[in-house]
């Protein structure tokens, strides 16, 4: 049965690979990009190949809270369903690492918005919907702190960390809605794929991102993946695997979600 599926950062890499796949599978694919030259033209490719009706383009800034909660907006009016929400967009390396409003780039586009996001998007995501959150194999402690304040750390130092709160949220929100869904679930799609993200980071080509385009379909339709709720994946090992161990502090886990929450209600009410 086809389903409908939002890809976040899908104009390139891993998330044009994933939509191209899911495409091909008979899916219906709405496509996230900041940048709407670039959004128009994968649009106008893919219907071509697919057909209009089964591709739409959504152009909106991760780095804006405002445009994060525009994006959920644009989306709901759109589509009274939406089955499958892939949280793919991130950023490594930036030149700009304060956003508009004020915080880290990092952290607002690899922890906040898909928070906010999912968030708004909640009330269209069926009980055997999935949400499916980008995480990395690059993880390390953060104080929460940190998610409200710039930071003069390194660009690899300020990844690991986000991606950390990333898998923390999506752990506690998969197992606060395990029961009633949809399944939340936080993935690592293979370290060193040869995506813009990598090559800007560390220089090299990196393998394949259709490796990562897999598992990405994988957990959004496959039975392996149907208790998934709260899990951490990492396609690095092939299997569900134990996260960084600081992921389980259960003070740091309840102080994020508390913060996650006043910024999401802070982009509705903007």
């Amino acid at each position: 049965m086809s389903k409908t599926i939002l890809i976040t950062g899908s104009t390139d890499g891993i998330g044009k690979a994933c939509a191209i796949t899911l495409l091909m599978q008979g899916h219906h694919v709405l496509l996230h990009g900041r940048n709407q030259d670039k959004l128009n033209a994968l649009c106008d490719e893919l219907a071509t190949r697919f057909g209009s009706e089964r591709v739409a383009g959504y152009c909106a800034d991760l780095s804006i809270l405002a445009q994060v909660f525009a994006l959920a907006k644009a989306v709901s009016v759109e589509h009274a369903q939406l089955d499958v929400l892939i949280n793919n967009a991130g950023v490594f390396k930036t030149a700009q690492t304060l956003t508009p409003d004020g915080y880290d780039m990092r952290f607002m586009v690899n922890t906040i918005a898909p928070y906010i996001l999912t968030q708004a998007l909640l009330d269209i995501v069926p009980e055997q919907g999935r949400i499916i959150n980008l995480s990395s194999a690059a993880q390390s402690p953060f104080e929460v702190s940190e998610l409200l304040v710039p930071s003069n750390l390194s660009s690899g130092a300020v990844y690991a960390k986000s991606k950390l709160a990333l898998t923390m949220w999506s752990m506690c929100l998969g197992a606060q809605l395990k029961a009633s869904g949809p399944c939340v679930v936080a993935v690592n799609p293979k370290s060193f794929l040869g995506s813009k993200m990598v090559q800007e980071a560390y220089g090299m080509q990196g393998s394949s991102v259709q490796l990562g385009a897999d598992i990405l379909v994988e957990a959004a339709l496959s039975e392996r993946f149907d208790e998934a709720g709260g899990l951490y994946f990492d396609n690095d090992i092939g299997e569900f695997s134990p996260p960084h161990q600081s992921a389980l502090d259960q003070d740091v886990q309840v102080k994020l979600m508390e913060a996650l929450e006043r910024l999401h209600q802070q982009a509705k009410s903007v």
